[in-house]
């Protein structure tokens, strides 16, 4: 599993309640709960409260390494983002008065050009670092831009700081209004293999390589198909968007007429793996949705982007339906916010708009989008092996919250039951109830540095 840093090097074993999704149950809660964390940071044992001295003393552990969890306090799994571009947070909450294509062009690219400069990478890197593992990201997918030297700072970045992270190196060799912001297929493909050689010989525990093509519209079938192959002979994860806006779409159809369906672009160029993460896919067809389940690819649902930008509403629930990998990104900075909590709530409200349209529609519940933000996501990265819940052997990547935190957003006025906190948290907290952030048992936040 996990190497993680010395700074995790600890045994100990918590006490308390912990909060979860399992494949059969969207919430799972375990009251006065025990888990027990091995040096390596993987969980090495759950319980009961009443089986702490038979737990420690077959696990070799020392009662006093017990922390108990206060009265309105609970674990829960890290959340995961599946969909997250570095760069732009440079510039999240603004600039949202455009649909997708112009806006990439008015803001996005000139922007992600001056990604060449190190020093701008090390100080917007470091701050959306930061800002997401405060926010609860224990994983997040990550764009990076064209520039390979600081897309791996990004890498080291992630490594330093302890985030769980999938680091892509953007590719485009096309349709860019921004002349000094495209690459020459030869360079993109140079570069690409030159930033996963170097990124893996970094060796680092939880930073990897992601394959990534922008979408469609930025790249020629020759780059799209030298991808898919790199990234098959490397056993690598692949990442891009799909069908987000209705333009997009019609474009797609324009530069490949050959394809039935956008879904199919990718496919003919092997890029649908079941180590495939697709963002949006507001307008995939039911035979696209298909095509994904039986490929094992995944899609991203990035609510709040799909809001702001005006691109359209993702039905989940036909998603579900069709048995696809669903996991939930917040897209900054096309989705103005970095915190996971807010595409928690923007997905349910994206499916109660859906509800408004069609009463037919069966909308989401708080506990099915509990698990998109922590299993879904582990399960549409591919990485549900390693994290997601509090199964034993995978690796600790856990928020500790408290909904009674002095200065706090959420106020409580009787006793409530933990799917209700959990459910006030989900709706109505921040980072101020987020006191704890660890991953593969590191203790990130707050931080040591």
């Amino acid at each position: 599993m996990a190497n993680p840093h010395e700074a995790s090097a600890r045994k100990r074993v918590f006490r308390g309640t912990l909060i979860h999704a399992t494949k059969e149950e969207a919430v799972q809660v375990l009251e006065d709960a025990l888990l027990g964390v091995n040096a390596d940071g993987t969980i090495a044992f759950t319980g009961e409260g009443k089986e702490l001295d038979r737990l420690c003393k077959e696990f070799a552990y020392s009662p006093s390494a017990v922390t108990h969890l206060e009265k309105h306090e609970f674990f829960m799994p890290g959340m995961v983002d599946t969909h997250i571009h570095a760069p732009q947070y440079s510039y999240a909450g603004t600039a949202l008065d455009l649909p997708l294509l112009d806006w990439l062009n008015k803001y996005t690219f000139p922007v992600e050009s001056r990604f060449k400069d190190k020093s701008f990478a090390q100080k917007v890197y470091t701050q959306v670092v930061r800002r997401t593992l405060r926010n609860g990201t224990t994983t997040a997918c990550y764009f990076a831009t064209i520039h390979t030297d600081s897309s791996l700072l990004l890498g080291h970045i992630a490594d330093k700081l302890g985030q769980r992270a999938l680091v892509g190196k953007v590719c485009m060799d096309r349709n860019n209004s921004v002349k000094h912001y495209k690459e020459t297929i030869q360079e993109s493909l140079k570069e690409t293999h030159r930033f996963i050689a170097e990124l893996l010989e970094k060796k680092y525990a939880l930073v990897k390589p992601v394959v990534t093509p922008r979408f469609v519209l930025s790249c020629s079938g020759a780059l799209l198909r030298q991808l898919g192959q790199l990234a098959k002979n490397n056993n690598l994860h692949i990442q891009s968007h799909i069908s987000e806006n209705v333009e997009e779409v019609k474009i797609v159809k324009e530069l490949f007429p050959d394809s039935d369906s956008y879904t199919d672009v990718y496919h003919k160029h092997n890029l649908l793996t079941n180590k495939t993460v697709m963002a949006h896919g507001c307008y995939l067809s039911d035979e696209e949705l298909a095509l994904f389940r039986e490929t094992g690819a995944s899609l991203s649902h990035c609510p709040n982007s799909n809001i702001s930008l005006c691109s359209g509403f993702l039905n989940v629930r036909n998603v579900l339906n069709h048995k696809v990998k669903l996991g939930l990104g917040t897209d900054v900075a096309g989705g103005y916010s970095a915190s996971m909590l807010d595409a928690v709530r923007r997905a349910l409200d994206t499916s109660k708009l859906l509800t408004i349209k069609d009463t037919e529609h069966e909308t989401l519940t708080f506990e099915e989008v509990f698990r998109l933000a922590t299993l879904g996501g582990s399960q549409a990265l591919s990485l549900d092996d390693q994290i997601g819940n509090f199964e034993v052997g995978k690796d600790f990547d856990a928020l500790r919250v408290n909904v009674m935190v002095p200065g706090g957003p959420i106020d409580l006025f009787q006793h409530e039951e933990p799917k209700i906190i959990l459910e006030k948290f989900l709706n109505l907290g921040d980072d101020r109830n987020i006191v704890e952030v660890y991953v593969a048992g590191r203790n990130v936040v707050p931080s040591a540095e």
